[in-house]
């Protein structure tokens, strides 16, 4: 095997050892882990019928938390930790922009949905309440314009919807490793 192929098959070994080693970690307070949340979130885009790349992007989506510089309590104590920034950053030389872009921009779509959907604030969970201060606030008209600009940015809000509804305790939904084989049909080649 190539060394390009080696370190693509090692991503995919990381990804589920990452969940496996930190996913049982509390989210923020939520009544889920880590890996249950993303897996969950994964489960609610299989459900609407998502393309393959963003039931992938589902399921990394907070994988930043993990590998960031900064840990998931720096929300909690008022420090942003771009994880958004930090898990696609990560996943870029692996995984495509469908992936890779809906992530980046997962946490601007919920600072968008509050700005432009009256209803959308009453659905957030305590802890993203608490985040979004830290991440930005709602969005400006003109920050609106910019994110509406970007070519994933729809697939973004499909995303961070996912993210919203992946919080359920005791849901039974498939694991990261019935997800192997969908991560490895993603990788770039």
């Amino acid at each position: 095997m190539s060394a390009a192929g080696e370190q693509r098959d090692s991503i995919v070994d990381f990804i589920l050892e990452l969940f496996a080693t930190r996913g049982a970690a509390e989210y923020m307070g939520e009544a889920v882990s880590m890996s249950q949340h993303m897996e969950q979130s994964a489960a609610c885009a299989r459900a609407d019928n998502a393309p393959d790349s963003l039931v992938i992007a589902a399921l990394l989506h907070d994988i930043g938390h993990f590998i960031g510089a900064h840990p998931i309590e720096a929300l909690e104590n008022g420090i942003d930790n771009v994880h958004e920034t930090a898990g696609a950053d990560y996943l870029a030389p692996y995984y495509p922009p469908a992936i890779t872009e809906p992530i980046r921009l997962h946490v601007a779509a919920k600072r968008y949905l509050c700005a432009t959907d009256d209803g959308y604030f009453g659905r957030l969970s305590d802890a993203s309440v608490n985040s979004l201060m830290v991440q930005g606030g709602p969005m400006s008209a003109d920050e609106v314009k910019a994110f509406e600009a970007k070519p994933y940015h729809e697939d973004a809000v499909r995303l961070r919807l996912y993210d919203d509804d992946g919080k359920v305790k005791g849901l039974t939904i498939k694991p990261v490793s019935d997800y192997r084989d969908l991560l490895e049909s993603q990788l770039l080649r």
